[in-house]
């Protein structure tokens, strides 16, 4: 394949794997606690083109090295539900999954039959101690800033608010929950934020912007395929009068 044919083809590539992460964010604009994805782009050389001759130059390929997530804080909406639960500030809800600890933004709750505070997708909610939140459903429930939640006047609990030295770490496993490996990147208490009831937060994606990207991406990947079509018709022309000469 011609250098130029092999850049449009990698270049193509790359915006097909954007337009993955573009869709995925604009699918979850309004996704409760939902963090943008980013692409990190980057050049790939080869083996076979860096072992190229000395004097020549080997082709690279542009390739989307890894994608990183913004965990910006998004805007808090009133919900005037008393298990919406909103976090002002950097960190996460902990919940126990069949695989282990999951940690969320989205604090969308509700009770389980036995009472526990759980996520929608049935997960139940640690408190300071690791422990689930059983609660009465027949009781007002008030939640602090600082994670406690009363009933009747008593303290229940307090829900487990945690954050990571290295956010990066953290990788999304679905449905607005991440994970990450507890042996290498131990959570700690996030002392400075506070929970919100009766709000939830929204996502941190941007519908404008990410309209203007997708036009972007779209113009870009059009002008690769000319690429690629000036590339074929140009090795298509030098055969022609390859031929021409032979015979």
């Amino acid at each position: 394949m011609d250098p130029l044919t092999s850049a449009a083809a990698g270049g193509i590539r790359a915006r097909l794997e954007s337009l993955d992460l573009l869709a995925n964010n604009i699918a979850n604009a309004s996704a409760p606690g939902y963090k943008t994805d980013h692409e990190f782009y980057n050049l790939y050389v080869s083996s076979e083109a860096a072992d190229s001759p000395s004097g020549t130059t080997p082709t690279t390929l542009p390739v989307v090295e890894r994608q990183w997530t913004d965990f910006a804080q998004g805007t808090l909406t009133s919900t005037g539900g008393p298990l919406d639960l909103a976090l002002n500030g950097a960190g996460f809800f902990v919940a126990n999954s069949p695989s282990g600890p999951i940690f969320t933004r989205d604090g969308s709750f509700r009770l389980s039959a036995q009472g526990q505070l759980e996520t929608e997708a049935g997960y139940a909610i640690q408190d300071s101690s690791g422990n689930p939140i059983v609660l009465d459903a027949s009781e007002p429930i008030e939640v602090a800033p600082d994670g406690t939640i009363q009933q009747a006047g008593q303290g229940i609990a307090q829900i487990k608010v945690v954050d990571f030295k290295d956010s990066s770490a953290l990788a999304k496993r679905g449905s607005n929950y991440f994970q990450v490996d507890l042996a290498t990147m131990p959570p700690v208490p996030a002392t400075q934020t506070q929970v919100a009831q009766g709000k939830l937060e929204a996502a941190n994606a941007q519908p404008a912007e990410s309209a203007v990207r997708l036009v972007n991406i779209m113009r870009q990947f059009e002008t690769l395929q000319k690429a690629m079509t000036i590339g074929n018709e140009m090795n298509r022309s030098a055969i022609q009068d390859v031929a021409k000469v032979t015979s």
